[in-house]
C-alpha cells in the first residue's frame, strides 16, 4: 500500500488529521522507560490519530538505548497507522541512499522528512521508494525559518518575478513527484505562507507542526492546510499530548488531549467556509 493511501485509510476510519509526534524528552518525562511511555501513549491514543511522528534525535540522544527503544515503539504502534520519522536528512550520493535504507528497510517508517537545501539528487534515494512517503522541508515553524526560506530571489531563477524560496521549493516538489509519494513540511506558524503553498500544491499532503506548545493557530492550519475534500493535511503535536501529566496518568491525560485536540479540528473542518 503507498504511504498516501495508508495515511487517508488510517485519516478516515479515526475521523483524524491528527499526528502526535513522538519525541520522548527525560527532562520532562515522568520517571519511566522510553518504550514503555511511547507504548502507553500509542495505546491510549491510536483511536485518535492519522499518524505518528517519532523525531529521530531524541532517540539518537539516548545512544543504542534510544535507537533500540525507538525500534520497539515502530513495531507496538498498530499497522494501520502511518509512521513518519522526523529525521530531516539530506546528503548525497551513496550517503543519501544509506539513509533511505536506514529509515526505510532498517526502521521500516512510512515516510521520512528530508532537507532539499542539496537538490534533487539528495532526495531522489527517498523518493525511489515508491510506497513510502518523502517529506520535504518547505516553510518550517521556527523563527529563524525565514532567514533563508523567505529570500526573494533573482528573476533568472525563477518562473516569475519576486518568488521567494520556499515557494520555488513547493514548486520544485510538484515536479519532481512523479512517483506519487512527495509532500511538504509546513509550520503551523506560518499561516500566510501556509495558504500560499496549498495553492502551490493542491493535491500534496501537507506535514504541519506547531499547533501544539508552539503556538500555530488551529483554525487557520485547518482552513489553509487541506485540500478541497478536507484532507491530506497531517497537523502534528508533541509536547502538549506527551506531557499533558507528569504523574501515572499520563497516558489517560494524554488521551484526554489527544481527544480535545482530535475534536476541535473536526469542528473546525465541519464549519469551514
Amino acid at each position: 500500500m503507498k504511504f498516501i493511501e495508508k495515511l487517508l485509510a488510517a485519516s478516515r476510519k479515526n475521523r483524524s488529521l491528527l499526528c502526535i509526534g513522538l519525541d520522548p524528552d527525560p527532562k520532562l518525562m515522568p520517571r519511566t522507560a522510553v518504550f514503555r511511555f511511547n507504548r502507553e501513549i500509542i495505546d491510549a491514543t491510536s483511536d485518535l490519530v492519522c499518524a505518528y511522528k517519532p523525531n529521530l534525535a531524541f532517540y539518537e540522544a539516548m545512544g543504542i538505548k534510544g535507537l533500540r527503544a525507538l525500534e520497539k515503539t515502530v513495531a507496538h504502534i498498530p499497522r494501520n497507522i502511518p509512521i513518519i520519522g522526523d529525521a530531516k536528512r539530506g546528503d548525497i550520493a551513496s550517503s543519501s541512499e544509506a539513509y533511505a535504507r536506514a529509515v526505510f528497510d532498517s526502521f521500516g517508517f512510512d515516510a521520512v522528512t528530508v532537507n532539499p537545501y542539496l537538490g534533487y539528487d539528495s532526495i531522489a534515494p527517498f523518493i525511489a521508494y515508491p510506497d513510502r512517503g518523502v517529506f520535504i522541508l518547505c516553510k518550517t515553524s521556527n523563527a529563524g525559518a525565514a532567514d533563508f526560506q523567505d529570500l526573494t530571489l533573482a528573476e533568472k531563477h525563477t518562473q516569475r518575478t519576486r518568488q521567494t524560496l520556499y515557494e520555488v521549493v513547493a514548486e520544485k516538489a510538484n515536479s519532481w513527484n512523479t512517483q506519487g509519494n512527495i509532500g511538504l513540511v509546513v509550520g503551523a506558524t506560518y499561516p500566510e505562507q501556509l495558504k500560499r503553498i496549498r495553492e502551490l500544491c493542491p493535491k500534496l499532503p501537507l506535514l504541519i507542526p506547531g499547533i501544539g506548545a508552539q503556538g500555530g493557530d488551529i483554525e487557520s492550519v485547518v482552513r489553509y492546510g487541506v485540500d478541497a475534500r478536507g484532507e491530506k493535511a497531517i497537523l502534528n503535536s508533541s509536547r502538549q499530548i506527551l506531557y499533558a501529566s507528569k504523574g501515572k496518568d499520563f497516558a489517560e491525560a494524554a488521551r484526554a488531549e489527544a481527544l480535545k485536540l482530535r475534536d476541535r479540528i473536526n469542528l473546525i473542518l465541519a464549519n469551514r467556509q
